[in-house]
């Protein structure tokens, strides 16, 4: 049983989480209110509610896994990896703009990364393995779009090494 104090650490940080994501929602609505830069409609506010609740809703599931804080570290930081490819290119797009079908692929990385992650069943060492694979795809991706013509080193480089972070986390949870 874990000690009071633990309990109390632990409620706090699901509301201060919970209301992070409300807050990011929450923020084009009050911005639209002051200027007119901003233009969201119901579907990219519908858009966020799913994706910044689902990965919530992730982080939740990874909390009741493991204790561990290196196993939770690297969950956090696979799914802010995902997070950030999936947001930035429905935002803006990687290569060009959002509207570009290239922008696709990249969609791909996080995808695999779950499907790793499901084949992992979530333990620690095989999660190790499952983001090495999603840090593998990544760079993969970035050398092909690199011979396609599509400079993409920045982003390539920065989520292979959230991939790779993800990695070490998990294997010191493994341990």
């Amino acid at each position: 049983m874990p000690a009071p104090a633990d309990l109390r650490a632990r409620n706090l940080w699901r509301p201060l989480g919970w209301g992070t994501i409300a807050a990011m929602i929450a923020a084009p609505a009050v911005a639209m209110r002051f200027t007119s830069e901003v233009h969201w409609g119901p579907e990219d506010f519908g858009f966020a509610i799913v994706l910044l609740g689902g990965v919530g809703l992730a982080f939740e599931l990874v909390v009741r896994r493991s204790d561990r804080a290196a196993y939770r570290a690297g969950a956090a930081v696979a799914l802010a990896a995902a997070l950030l490819t999936l947001w930035a290119n429905a935002a803006v797009g990687i290569v060009g703009s959002e509207e570009n079908d290239i922008n696709m692929a990249f969609n791909l990385v996080p995808a695999l990364a779950l499907l790793a992650a499901a084949v992992a069943r979530l333990r620690a060492a095989p999660m190790a393995y499952a983001m090495l694979f999603a840090a593998g795809a990544q760079l993969a991706l970035g050398l092909a779009m690199q011979f396609a013509g599509h400079g993409v080193w920045p982003f390539t480089l920065a989520l292979t090494a959230t991939w790779l972070a993800s990695v070490w986390l998990f294997r010191r949870a493994a341990r």
